[in-house]
């Protein structure tokens, strides 16, 4: 059972049958969020050893890209199916044996000994880490009351960065310190070690949890008719195409930006992904502000969210565009940090387009869609696509290339908003007809 959802109204009182709950519950989000962390410390520590494994194994950039990329591809192409798996199955152990799958393979990048083994082993971690967000999200909200769901959502949206930095930082300190197979051999253990007490902790019959309610799982909705309601504007496409041409560049970034500090500033691996990291937080920081200062602006005309995620993608492009044609100096480190701050500001603005898009009864299956659209044309192929040019024009070039997505971004919002009106009449007109 909920943990909170079968609980009379007394039982928000300082007594101690609340209490114990109320502690459970927020252990169990401290668990799942370091997993979480666990999660993209995995992913991002191989940008910290770009440098080595390129000196050691002699890879271009094109291979390279390619092994930071299929990360994000895998969780494109098997969230939905594995979050389905994962419902069916139990989301206490489906968490855990992500977890152990996607520290299991983080182990062998440890042991690989050439670039085929390790592009399999980097897609053992993305089998791995494919439904984790939204099975692990789902396992908290149903443990709090809907009060917390924003403030619990929003951290989880933050602890991914916060994993990226961790995962670069530690693992440049341990690469220059230990060998670059130490830096994977530390991430998996930390992952490892955090299953094992996920396990003793947290059990299906101390979480428990009712079913999802018909809403939210959009039960009862024919196939078509669910088809339609995700795909059936002009503007939705918009927003999630517009939403993953943007991430485009904060994957680029996050992948490379520690070989272009380690190239181009003549830092050292363990220097070069620590000052990534520090730029990754910028980013997050602004997907923040930017999320409460488009709430703010559009109160009276939701339909401003779409020239704000214009200002921001133009504002990306623009400073970004400046920042790696500027010589290093403190006034390139600046540019770069405000293009950074913007480069993520679309995640609120793209979300609630797609909430006011999208009927109530499939905002689940909406979002997921939204998260598919991110991976498939943002955070996969921006790795990849920067390595690929980076092997023709250098990695200064190629980054110099890079705004131009966020200037396919500021299009596809451009046309969103043209037909945004109309479609969001006919949402409305079928929420009424049905009382959704």
């Amino acid at each position: 059972m909920a943990i909170y959802a079968t609980q009379p109204a007394q039982a928000d009182t300082a007594s101690a049958g609340a209490t114990r709950p109320r502690i459970y519950a927020w252990v169990v989000f401290g668990l799942i969020f370091g997993l979480l962390l666990s999660d993209y410390m995995s992913r991002q520590v191989l940008n910290a050893v770009f440098p080595l494994l390129k000196a050691e194994w002699g890879l271009s950039d094109t291979q390279l890209g390619s092994l930071a990329g299929v990360v994000a591809l895998l969780t494109g192409l098997l969230t939905f199916p594995l979050s389905l798996a994962a419902d069916r199955f139990g989301r206490v152990r489906s968490i855990a044996l992500m977890a152990l799958l996607w520290s299991a393979a983080t182990l062998f990048c440890a042991w690989s000994s050439g670039y085929r083994e390790m592009l399999f082993a980097r897609f053992l971690v993305g089998v791995g880490e494919a439904a984790y967000g939204s099975v692990g999200v789902a396992l908290v909200l149903s443990m709090f009351p809907p009060s917390l769901r924003s403030t619990l959502t929003g951290s989880f949206m933050a602890g991914g960065a916060v994993g990226s930095v961790l995962g670069m930082a530690f693992g440049g300190a341990l690469a220059v310190h230990f060998g670059w197979r130490w830096a994977f051999g530390g991430m998996a253990l930390f992952g490892i070690v955090l299953t094992g007490l996920y396990l003793v902790v947290v059990t299906e019959r101390r979480v428990g949890g009712r079913p999802p309610s018909r809403e939210a799982r959009g039960s009862g909705v024919p196939l078509r008719t669910l088809l339609g309601r995700l795909f059936g504007s002009v503007s939705v496409l918009c927003a999630y195409a517009g939403s993953g041409l943007q991430l485009f560049i904060m994957a680029a970034l996050i992948a490379w930006l520690p070989s272009f500090f380690n190239r181009y500033a003549g830092m050292a691996p363990d220097r070069a992904a620590l000052s990534a990291g520090m730029f990754v937080l910028v980013g997050a920081a602004g997907m923040i502000v930017c999320g409460i200062a488009t709430d703010r602006l559009c109160r009276d005309d939701p339909s401003r969210k779409w020239i704000m995620a214009m200002a921001y993608c133009l504002l990306t492009a623009l400073l970004l565009g400046a920042a790696f044609r500027l010589p290093p100096g403190p006034a390139a480190t600046l540019v770069l940090a405000l293009g950074m701050f913007f480069a993520a500001g679309t995640a609120g603005p793209a979300g609630a387009m797609v909430a006011n898009l999208t009927p109530v009864a499939v905002h689940a299956t909406a979002f997921a869609t939204l998260t598919i659209a991110n991976n498939l044309l943002g955070l996969a192929p921006g790795p990849f696509v920067m390595g690929f040019l980076a092997d023709r024009i250098g990695l200064q070039g190629a980054l110099q290339w890079m705004p131009l997505a966020s200037l396919a971004a500021t299009c596809a919002f451009w046309i969103g908003r043209r037909f945004y009106a109309q479609d969001l009449q006919r949402i409305r007109a079928w929420r009424e007809s049905v009382g959704d």
